[in-house]
C-alpha cells in the first residue's frame, strides 16, 4: 500500500511517501511563487529517493496553504487535520498540537482517537509565527538557524512587550543601542512569541500531552520558552522532522482512503 502526502506551505514544500505506515522517502524544499511547481519538484525528489515513479503511488492527499493547486492529488485535507493526524499516529498520547508555521500559528485539541475536537489559529498577524522570527533575525543580523543556539547563551532576562512585529522590532533596535547582549535579546523574543502562542492554545483548554510541530519546533529556544509558558513538558515526535508532520498526516489520510476503498 504505497501512498503519499504533499504539504505545500507558505515557505516550504514537503512530501512523504509511505508503504503500510512506514516512511519510504521524504523531501523538503523552499516553496516558490507557484504552489503547483513546488509540489511537482518536491514530489519528484521524494519519488527519486524512494526509487519509484508516480504511477506506483495508489493515493495522494494534499494539504497546506497551496493544497488546492497541487496537480496530482486524489484528495485534500486541512493542515489542522493533517498535523493532528500525523502527531497522533506517531504519538497516540497527543491531546494538543501546537503548529507554528511561516505565516500562522495553530493550536488543536484532539481526543483519544485522534479526532480534532477544537482548534484555533492566528493568521492575521505575524506575531507568534515563523515570519516574526525571520524579521527579528534579519534585524539582529543573525542566521535564522542560529537563533536557538544564541538564546541558549542568555544570562540576563529581558522583556519584549510589544505584540506587534513592527513595534517589537523597534524595541529590539532600542535594546541593541543600549548595549544589551544579542543572546539576551533573542531569548526575550522567544519568550514573547511563546506568550502569544500559549495564549492562543489556552483558549482551547490545554491538556497533556502537548506536541509541537512545524518548522519553528526546530528552534530549541522557542521550544523551551513555550514549555515554560505552558508550565507543561512540551513534546516532539521522536526521530521525525517536525516540519514533515503535516505531510505525514496527509499520507496517513491517503492510507485510510486506500484501506476504505480497497483499490484506487
Amino acid at each position: 500500500m504505497i501512498v503519499a502526502g504533499c504539504d505545500i506551505g507558505s515557505l516550504t514544500a514537503k512530501a512523504v511517501i509511505m508503504d503500510n505506515g512506514n516512511i519510504l522517502a521524504d523531501a523538503m524544499i523552499r516553496a516558490g511563487a507557484k504552489p503547483s511547481e513546488s509540489a511537482n519538484v518536491v514530489m519528484q525528489q521524494a519519488l527519486d529517493r524512494a526509487g519509484l515513479t508516480m504511477d506506483k503511488i495508489q493515493y495522494v492527499v494534499g494539504t497546506g496553504y497551496g493544497r488546492e493547486q497541487i496537480p496530482f492529488v486524489n484528495g485534500v485535507e486541512s493542515e489542522i487535520s493533517c498535523h493532528a493526524k500525523g502527531a497522533w499516529q506517531m504519538m497516540p498520547s497527543t491531546r494538543v498540537v501546537i503548529d507554528i508555521g511561516g505565516q500562522d500559528a495553530k493550536a488543536t485539541r484532539i481526543n483519544e482517537n485522534g479526532i480534532v475536537v477544537r482548534y484555533i489559529y492566528n493568521d492575521k498577524c505575524a506575531s507568534g509565527t515563523g515570519r516574526f522570527l525571520e524579521i527579528m533575525a534579519d534585524a539582529l543580523e543573525v542566521p535564522l538557524a542560529e537563533l536557538g543556539p544564541f538564546a541558549a547563551q542568555s544570562r540576563k532576562k529581558l522583556t519584549i512587550s510589544s505584540q506587534c512585529v513592527i513595534f517589537a522590532e523597534t524595541e529590539v533596535i532600542s535594546l541593541v543601542n543600549e548595549g544589551e547582549e544579542t543572546s539576551d535579546i533573542i531569548n526575550a523574543l522567544h519568550h514573547a512569541l511563546a506568550k502569544r502562542v500559549v495564549s492562543l492554545a489556552k483558549s482551547i483548554e490545554v491538556e497533556e500531552d502537548v506536541v509541537m510541530t512545524g518548522g519553528v519546533a526546530k528552534n530549541a529556544g522557542v521550544f523551551q520558552a513555550i514549555s515554560e509558558a505552558l508550565n507543561l513538558p512540551l513534546k516532539a515526535v521522536d526521530g521525525i522532522d517536525p516540519q514533515l508532520i503535516g505531510a505525514m498526516g496527509a499520507a496517513f489520510y491517503a492510507q485510510e482512503k486506500v484501506t476504505a476503498n480497497g483499490t484506487v
